[in-house]
């Protein structure tokens, strides 16, 4: 078990009766949070936030909101200094610069010369964070089928991963004007479905990528947990998701064709 996850908290393992939150992911907004009453009382967990387009970009910004909000929680935001969308899971050698920052609406931040995967490395070595989870993203853009091998923001989770540290990674749907707002959603609800297995530390440390559609028409389907896509095979992947399909869940074949079809996909990445 790597240092980085054996410092965590003991006392976090003695309250896996946690009562979660739920939140409503309906056919007609999936965004309206729906509390449930719970005298439980969750675990503190710190978590490690960071992106590949860059500690001032919109998507990491509607993140951290979100989440800061969450009872017992603590954020801290590492992240490139610039875009560096693409880079995968590329780390510079050598001394890296870093400088203190806020991100869009004011959070402190690190930001680091570096790809995504520096960001989480320096995060962990240079700056000592013990983070319990590492949430990558939102990223501007999906990263389904053959982007996920690419993706700056998937190659920071994987980073994480490779220390013994869950991570999630999200991405919003390519549009003029990416629905960052409904990735914080899910994101919200991702952690409060995983947060008492985070807090007790249970098994390996795995990723899982969420990609959430920007929908021009209509509102987005739901949420599918569903495979990556071998090859995109022809089909748009780059594009708009269409919110308006009648496509049903039991005929989706992979990441790439939920998405197209309007749905919000959730996909295990493999580590190694």
């Amino acid at each position: 078990m790597p240092a980085v996850r054996s410092r965590r908290r003991i006392a976090a393992t003695v309250l896996s009766l946690l009562v979660l939150l739920s939140v409503a992911c309906s056919e007609d907004d999936g965004r309206e949070a729906v509390p449930t009453t719970s005298t439980a009382q969750p675990a503190p967990l710190s978590i490690l936030v960071t992106n590949d387009d860059g500690y001032a970009a919109p998507g990491i910004d509607a993140v951290v909101e979100a989440l800061r909000k969450e009872p017992k929680v603590h954020i801290d935001v590492v992240a490139p200094a610039t875009n560096q969308s693409g880079q995968g899971e590329k780390t510079t050698p050598g001394e890296l610069g870093v400088e203190v920052v806020r991100t869009k609406s004011g959070y402190p931040a690190t930001s680091v010369a570096g790809y995504p995967a520096d960001a989480v490395n320096v995060a962990l070595d240079k700056l000592h964070l013990t983070p319990d989870l590492v949430v990558s993203g939102t990223n501007a853009g999906q990263n389904i089928g053959e982007f996920v091998e690419h993706s700056g923001t998937i190659g920071a989770a994987k980073a994480a991963a490779k220390r013994g540290i869950p991570a999630l990674a999200a991405s919003t749907g390519k549009s003029s004007t990416p629905d960052y707002r409904g990735s914080a959603v899910l994101v919200v609800r991702w952690f409060r479905e995983h947060r008492a297995a985070v807090a007790a530390d249970r098994g390996e440390a795995t990723v899982e990528s969420l990609n959430v559609p920007t929908c021009t028409t209509g509102k987005w389907r739901g949420l599918v947990e569903t495979k990556v896509a071998v090859s995109f095979d022809g089909r748009p992947a780059a594009g708009a998701s269409n919110c308006l399909s009648t496509k049903p869940k039991d005929e989706l074949a992979d990441d790439v064709d939920a998405f197209l079809h309007g749905f919000a996909t959730l996909t295990p990445i493999p580590v190694g």
